[in-house]
């Protein structure tokens, strides 16, 4: 037989098998989170958030090119890309694991049999595909995001190390370490995760090179490994910038050169340096330095990616992030300076006391014709320092966190042992064998985990386990049965990988030691480095899907285990099938059927939908402020690459605290006249104006915001005040705020109808609710005094309403976005529902122009989605309510149709009970009776079966669970029985009643219920 063809074939069907499975169930569009931004990015060959992916922009960008000028099918092809990538992931792996099994299974010289032949390929097979199918590396297959192309990178150096150590007795077989070289150097023009491969490598090369491996050998190979991966992480990556950049410093600032000279000296420098060093490991047969040398070389020529960030700063397009146009700037991008350090080995606690302030290196930035001092970097200086602080964080949120979680009293100042017990309990426990279980055991559904509740935790399907792990599992809520991440694997890819990873370890312990070190510098080490804090914005399981790559190793090798330790009775042959088969089985094939629901993403288009009715809610040539990543980067997918409303300008507050980003508002994007920011450069430029306190002067009335942003802009010594460094700063004398407002002017702008003259109010007053006000906050006082309503402004719907500044009560919804207008402030609006609308243009977006993202229809709705079901819901909620008011029954009623057409049944959690409530309440007053009570009922059974499952979990743990949802289930199953009874539906309120009272004995010794939860 020929092994070397067949193990081609079989792995080429293992990649078309994964490749067609992504590209099946693969989102059509956008995504959320990064994607918008990459797809956006890629297509115009932008600058993405540091540290940048310049490379995985240019193949991404070539993948577009399928879609032969449909814009809309830009998205889906770089998504296939992604799929393409991740199939050919599942190669490379099929690869590694019938190399690691040919090896362990046969000595040099030995004959290959049928029985090791169907053993190496089931390996492969079984392996592959259960990483095929394994829940974190399936949901960046699906996506344009950097996830999948870093795992191939890494999948090739680990199969290429794999090539070498082969060949390594032949005359040229370094070549393979050289490719290695230059697909790291490649790599890190998309992500670093390919570095950590380095350790194992380095054991790899050593149990080649050695005869005689000895302990010593081993502990300087680890070492070597880890300074090997030091020197191209800051060597390279880092300090070769940072040389190039205080080079250009000396030749621009004392030398009197232009910009760029310094850089280009030291280039020739290097590149000289190199040249000599090469030549001279040449002429003096120093081999191993030579090879040491062009690995540099090739590292640097991958590495190179990276000038594509520079050429297209410089260009100025719309995305243009950090702007690093030069040395200083490319240098602080590259160490994502924006994103501020973290303590690694010592440092504070969360409640540790600042004791002063120490003074870091000058921050340099360019000026006109020389580098300029933008400020010094400071860092505070802390007492009851500690070793391995892992709870650092100052913020309240996170303090809090930190003392519930380890269970410490307010006095307490962690300690080393405080700390490593987060490390163990939270960081390593929580935050990432949480996620290894989701991919080998099981998960309960895709609801974020805070570590508070029982959200996205692991579940394996066996009653046992889980009732440990969970509590009782008798009454499992609906949010966990009809949650299609309700995945169970029974613990079977867990005991393949475990009994792969023991026979290995008998079999070969020098490979399975590497192997075991690639799962540790890829999981554990990326949890040490990282660092995380708690409360995440969103799962970070993807970080680790390296981790589960080396142990999808192991469970490819389980069949080697199966057929060894099961099946020895049997024939070799007959044994290798059946552990084949049930490998197969136990691994890739309930995983696949299990996770294909939740996986599928093929139907939904909630991403590209709600980015397009987040611009649709704007009138034309509109200023919309947006705040996060998701009602920020589907924005600019949608208007980049589809070019859907380029007339308005999206303003992220997130990043308007930067001069650079305040730089390109002020230029013409797309269709986007320049923003109305009469600020100059000078006046805002890094290290001024950054930060500038409150300083009560009690002046009497409110001011006009023009003169209190003449002041903040002033130059003037008198309109400034002296600070505890002995600088002078500008100041907010007041937070007394007015606009005074032309009604004619509002009028003939179209910001309000002529026919709504009275409303209008002449003037605008308000109070800005900071102690202090940032350079962003100033730019959005700036557009505000000097806009004339000549653009229409609006808030997105989701910016936090700390962001408004103070303008609340001018904020009028009109969608996913409201709207600043001038109007007098209500006083008949009840408390409850104070949200203010403008309900014929809201309306009219809901009926006219929004999309729904086939959310009713769609196969499968990730968590982001299906919240964005809550939203929807509000709105449908509010315009009926709001229409109801105004006594349109009709067009009240047509709102109501709409939403059964478009929005999902299905509850989405308690927060759906909320939203469904309020509806409910309006179909009572139209009249619809039928569907009220519908509602009403399920909303009622609902609450029952999570509430039920919540007692009962308190029940077995013995302390309250769910403390939240317990409040807010039984407030609204109160209010419930009231309107259900006050619109004569006796019937519904006395059923309520039972399922209230029951629930109520249920929690009576766990629960005392309040008052009710905030709304």
């Amino acid at each position: 037989m020929n092994y070397s063809k067949v193990n081609n074939i079989v792995g080429w069907i293992c990649f078309s098998i994964a490749t067609i499975t992504y590209v099946l169930t693969l989102e059509p569009s956008a995504s959320f989170w990064d994607c918008g931004e990459f797809i956006a990015s890629a297509f115009r060959m932008q600058v993405v958030h540091q540290p940048g992916a310049p490379l995985f922009l240019m193949i991404q960008r070539f993948f577009s090119i399928f879609a032969i000028g449909d814009l809309t099918k830009i998205a889906y092809w770089m998504n296939v890309g992604s799929a393409v990538s991740s199939g050919a992931t599942i190669l490379f792996l099929f690869w590694t694991i019938t190399a690691l099994a040919k090896k362990t299974l046969m000595k040099a010289g030995d004959t290959l049999t049928t029985s090791n032949f169907i053993s190496i390929m089931g390996a492969g097979v079984v392996g592959a595909l259960a990483y095929t199918f394994s829940d974190s590396f399936w949901f960046s297959a699906v996506e344009s995001e950097v996830y999948a192309q870093s795992s191939l990178f890494t999948a090739i150096v680990f199969w290429g190390i794999l090539k070498w150590e082969a060949h390594a007795d032949e005359a040229k077989a370094d070549r393979w370490l050289l490719f290695i070289a230059y697909i790291m150097g490649l790599s890190i023009g998309i992500h670093l995760l390919n570095l950590l491969t380095i350790p194992a490598m380095a054991f790899v090369y050593y149990f080649k090179k050695s005869d005689k491996p000895t302990t010593a050998g081993i502990f300087k190979t680890l070492i070597v490994g880890i300074l090997i991966l030091a020197v191209i992480q800051y060597g390279i990556i880092q300090y070769l910038v940072s040389f190039g950049a205080y080079f250009d410093l000396f030749f621009v600032n004392t030398l009197g050169l232009g910009f760029g000279t310094g850089v280009l000296f030291f280039a020739v420098l290097l590149i000289g340096a190199l040249v000599w060093a090469i030549r001279y490991s040449i002429i003096h047969q120093k081999k191993l330095l030579n090879l040491g040398l062009l690995s540099t070389v090739l590292i640097i020529f991958g590495y190179a990616s990276f000038s594509m960030i520079i050429i297209r700063a410089k260009a100025d397009p719309n995305l243009n992030n950090s702007a690093p146009k030069d040395a200083f700037s490319f240098l602080s991008y590259l160490n994502r300076e924006q994103y501020g350090d973290r303590p690694l080995g010592y440092g504070p606690n969360y409640n540790s006391e600042r004791s002063g302030v120490t003074e870091g290196k000058t921050i340099w930035r360019k000026g006109e014709n020389k580098y300029e001092v933008a400020g010094k970097k400071s860092d505070y200086e802390y007492n009851n320092n500690t070793l391995l602080p892992r709870m650092y964080s100052d913020d309240p949120k996170h303090a809090e966190f930190y003392k519930e979680w380890m269970h410490l009293d307010e006095t307490k100042k962690p300690n080393l042992v405080d700390n490593v017990g987060f490390l163990v309990s939270y960081q390593i426990g929580y935050m990432y064998m949480r996620y290894f279980a989701w991919n080998f055991v099981g998960r309960q559904n895709d609801e974020q985990g805070q570590g508070s509740g029982f959200e996205g935790e692991w579940l394996s399907g066996i009653k046992a386990f889980d009732a440990w792990k969970l509590g009782d599992q008798s009454h499992l809520p609906p949010s966990t049965i009809d949650n299609k991440a309700y995945n169970r694997f029974f613990f079977l890819p867990l005991i393949i990988g475990l009994l792969g990873a023991i026979w290995h370890f008998q079999r070969n312990q020098k490979d399975a030691g590497v192997v075991g070190l690639l799962f540790f510098f890829t999981g554990i080490a990326i949890v040490l480095y990282l660092n995380q804090k708690p409360l995440e914005p969103r799962e970070r399981d993807y970080a680790y899907v390296g981790s589960f790559y080396a142990f999808a190793i192991w469970i490819g090798l389980g069949v080697l285990a199966i057929k060894e330790w099961v099946f020895k009775k049997l024939t070799p042959t007959n044994g290798a099938i059946g552990a084949t088969i049930i490998g197969l089985l136990a691994a890739p094939v309930i995983m696949a059927e299990q996770g294909w629901d939740d996986h599928n993403r093929s139907t939904k288009m909630v991403p590209h939908d709600i980015a397009l009715d987040y611009l649709q809610s704007c009138a034309p040539n509109a200023i919309l402020f947006t705040y996060g990543d998701n009602d920020t980067y589907p924005l600019w997918y949608i208007q980049e690459v589809e070019n859907v409303r380029p007339d308005v300008r999206i303003v992220n507050l997130s990043l308007f605290d930067t001069d650079w980003y305040i730089n390109g508002l002020r230029q013409k994007q797309n269709e986007s006249a320049p923003l109305p920011i009469t600020m100059k450069p000078a006046q805002y430029v890094q290290g001024e104006r950054d930060v500038m306190p409150y300083d009560d002067y009690k002046i009497a009335g409110n001011v006009e915001l023009k003169s209190i942003v003449d002041l903040l802009l002033s130059n003037d010594d008198g309109d400034k005040v002296a600070m505890q460094d002995g600088t002078k700063s500008n100041f907010l004398p007041t937070k007394n705020f007015k606009i005074t407002i032309n009604p004619q002017e509002v009028i003939s702008t179209g910001t309000v109808p002529a026919a709504d003259a009275a409303k209008i109010t002449t003037e605008m007053d308000w109070k800005f609710n900071k102690g202090y006000v940032t350079k962003g906050t100033l730019a959005m006082l700036d557009i505000l005094a000097h806009n004339n309503w000549k653009r229409p402004i609006y808030f997105a719907s989701t910016v936090p309403s700390e962001q408004y500044n103070g303008l609340d009560k001018y904020l009028y919804n009109e969608g996913l976005a409201m709207r600043l207008l001038p109007l007098k402030a209500d006083t008949t609006a009840s408390e409850e529902r104070a949200e203010q609308l403008n309900t014929p243009q809201l309306y009219n977006n809901v009926m006219t122009k929004f999309k729904w993202g086939n959310m009713k229809t769609a196969s499968y709705l990730d968590p982001q989605s299906s919240d964005d079901t809550f939203i929807f819901t509000n709105i449908f909620s509010s315009l009926t309510g709001s229409l109801i008011k105004e006594g349109k029954t009709a067009e009240a009623k047509k709102v109501v149709d709409k939403y059964f057409e478009v929005m999902p049944e299905r509850f989405f959690g308690i927060r759906t009970v909320v939203v469904k409530f309020y509806l409910a309440e309006n179909l009572y007053k139209l009249g619809e009776t039928a569907k009220a009570n519908d509602i009403i009922t399920k909303s009622g059974d609902y609450i029952n079966k999570e509430l039920i499952y919540l007692a009962d979990i308190s029940k077995s743990k013995g302390t309250i669970t769910g403390s939240q949802n317990v409040q807010t289930g039984l407030y609204y199953l109160d209010r419930m029985i009231k309107t259900s009874r006050a619109n004569g539906q006796e019937k519904i309120a006395s059923e309520l009643e039972k399922i209230f009272a029951n629930l109520e004995g249920r929690f009576s010794m766990y629960y005392s219920q309040q008052q009710g939860p905030q709304q």
